[in-house]
């Protein structure tokens, strides 16, 4: 047999009559006339199957059933106005939980200025930044551990059939060498010019080598390290070991005496940054809040 269904106007005019024992009284605490709260305490009392008040003409008294009712009858109120206060704190963004993945240049790059400003406006919702490369912030993306993903994912992977992608900006590309490397000075820079120098290569699942692997084929540098990290490439072209190509996004980590960038114009040579969601289902009011702010603050026009 299906549990009786209880409303909450029926649970408020229940706990009010126990506590006044009068059924005026009880009525002005809920703001209803006497008729309409004896038919509200009726029908409770109808749908339960249970008599919970004895009446006489001097007091109102709660039967066994109605003080074992009562406890419950409290608990499922405060249970029900936690949960309506709770739903209206994460609405008004007083509370509430987003989690970004976001590629490493854009994490330790343009992102912390924004994360500080959400924060600074919400301080009740926690934020969770996940920094990764493309790849693992697109699966991050689909196993839910992140609300949204900044990342450079191509247009195939941006236009999935389970995810969509809104454009954020294009990342063009830089040479970084040595101050007294020969390239610093050099009128016009050319793929040509590039291949016969020691160079600094980024892992082959980043979206930096992908897009200049794509950029110089069929041209092949002469790559003497392979790397993970940024800093690291930093560290070896400052050691003079070699040189190396690395998104705008990225220069903040090139900002040495010692070291030159300078932009490379060749074809194709750019990536374009996404801000990438699910397709199905809507984002919580913390994380499209904070989907809106990254787009005011690097999208570019629809």
């Amino acid at each position: 047999m299906p549990a009786p269904e209880l409303s909450s106007r029926q649970l408020r005019a229940f706990t009010a009559l126990a506590e006044q024992r009068n059924f005026t009284r009880a009525a002005q605490t809920c703001h209803l006339s006497q008729p309409a709260f004896s038919a509200l305490i009726r029908t409770l009392e109808e749908t339960l199957g249970a008599r919970l008040f004895d009446r006489d003409t001097r007091s109102v008294q709660l039967t066994p059933e109605g003080r074992l009712f009562e406890p419950s009858a409290r608990r499922l109120l405060d249970d029900m106005q936690g949960a309506i206060g709770d739903l209206a704190d994460h609405a008004q963004r007083r509370k509430g939980r987003v989690s970004v993945a976001a590629l490493p240049s854009l994490a330790a790059g343009r992102l912390p200025a924004i994360l500080a400003e959400f924060m600074q406006a919400w301080p009740g919702i926690t934020v969770e930044l996940h920094d990764a490369l493309s790849d693992a912030c697109i699966a991050q993306l689909r196993s839910h551990q992140a609300d949204f993903a900044l990342a450079a994912t191509g247009a195939g992977a941006a236009a999935a059939s389970d995810l969509r992608g809104r454009k954020l900006c294009d990342d063009r590309f830089h040479l970084v060498c040595r101050k007294d490397h020969p390239l610093a000075s050099a009128a016009r820079l050319t793929a040509r010019q590039l291949a016969p120098w020691p160079f600094i290569q980024m892992a082959r699942n980043s979206s930096v080598r992908q897009s200049l692997d794509a950029a110089l084929h069929p041209l092949r540098l002469n790559a003497v390290f392979e790397v993970e990290h940024l800093a690291t490439v930093m560290g070896l072209v400052e050691a003079g070991i070699g040189i190396s190509v690395v998104p705008e996004l990225t220069l903040f980590h090139f900002q040495r005496e010692t070291l030159v960038t300078r932009p490379l114009p060749l074809p194709g040579l750019t990536r374009t940054i996404y801000l990438v969601q699910r397709r199905e289902g809507s984002l919580s009011v913390a994380a499209q809040t904070l989907h809106d702010l990254i787009l005011e603050r690097l999208g570019t026009p629809a």
